[in-house]
């Protein structure tokens, strides 16, 4: 009785939230691959140290730009804060500003607003489909293990069983962003502690010669404050690390998880997060197929009652 009520509040809380759920976990599959493209795109040595300050010497002489990030796949700094539309886009191999349009960036940056407030800034519904999901993870566990076979409902429970950890890991952390919770430092701040008094904001420009001093210039990511903290992020050993900049010098970050396994840096967390989509992709098309065929048969089995009923009368 209690498994057959169980069954029942799993499949209408996932009817009710199916297409949040699924605009949600679709985006952040395709957010996945965002830092495996990043990390993978890093050539160590490509670019200088002379070409990153020159162009914010020469496109932000008034040092009014609020920080810059770099796609290290086309080679383009994007300077915040500096140009017309607030932004102006250089080239790292030619110096010279550029008109860039990536079909790549424009698809991570749509994905990107779609995954955290879907639309008209819906931002409760996502955390509200996170909730659902570990909802339906916990009811799936009360609801006890039973034996697979090769059918939509074998793959649900295979899925559900066999990916456990990642289907639970991802809502889990998203729900850890939503609510500003970090482990191993704040989640504005990768790493940073609560209690440490905040450093004077520096010059973008200052910033980035302690940076290229430091680290490879072709290694930084991007650069700005986050948290009242100069932060810089820097690509080294496959994975994506987070550097605080002052001016006696450069401290990494330990890494904030909740926000380094959902969000992703570097190529294994990207992998990872890529599993976790797909899988819950998975449960979501093989539990409401489920739900279909069954609603389907009941159908079926009322209509050729009532036809029964006909015939006799």
């Amino acid at each position: 009785m209690l498994k057959a009520q169980l069954l029942r509040l799993h499949r209408w809380v996932a009817l009710v939230f199916a297409l949040p759920v699924l605009v949600v976990v679709a985006t952040g599959l395709i957010l996945s691959f965002e830092p495996i493209v990043e990390a993978s795109s890093v050539t160590p040595g490509s670019v200088s140290a002379e070409k990153l300050t020159g162009a914010l010497a020469k496109f932000d002489p008034q040092g009014r730009a609020r920080g810059f990030s770099v796609d290290p796949r086309l080679g383009i700094m994007t300077l915040q804060g500096v140009g017309e539309d607030g932004s102006t886009d250089v080239s790292l191999v030619s110096g010279e500003e550029v008109d860039v349009e990536s079909a790549l960036s424009d698809l991570f940056s749509t994905a990107r607003s779609l995954h955290q407030r879907l639309i008209f800034r819906m931002r409760w519904l996502v955390t509200a489909s996170a909730f659902a999901m570990l909802v339906l993870a916990t009811i799936g566990v009360f609801m006890g293990f039973s034996r697979l076979r090769n059918n939509f409902s074998g793959w649900h429970k295979a899925v559900a069983w066999g990916l456990f950890p990642l289907v639970v890991l991802s809502p889990l952390t998203g729900l850890f962003l939503a609510f500003n919770v970090g482990i191993g430092g704040p989640a504005g701040v990768p790493g940073s502690g609560r209690g440490q008094a905040r450093a004077p904001q520096m010059p973008i420009a200052e910033a980035a010669q302690l940076a290229v001093a430091a680290v490879d210039p072709a290694t930084i990511l991007s650069l700005g404050v986050r948290g009242g903290r100069m932060i810089a992020r820097v690509a080294e050993h496959g994975e994506v690390a987070s550097y605080i900049v002052s001016k006696s010098g450069m401290v990494r970050q330990p890494a904030n998880w909740p926000r380094t396994l959902h969000v992703g840096a570097g190529l294994w967390t990207g992998l990872l997060n890529v599993v976790a989509s797909f899988a819950i992709l998975v449960l979501l098309c093989t539990g409401v197929t489920i739900w279909a065929r069954r609603e389907w048969r009941i159908r079926n089995r009322r209509r050729a009652t009532v036809s029964k009923a006909a015939a006799v009368a």
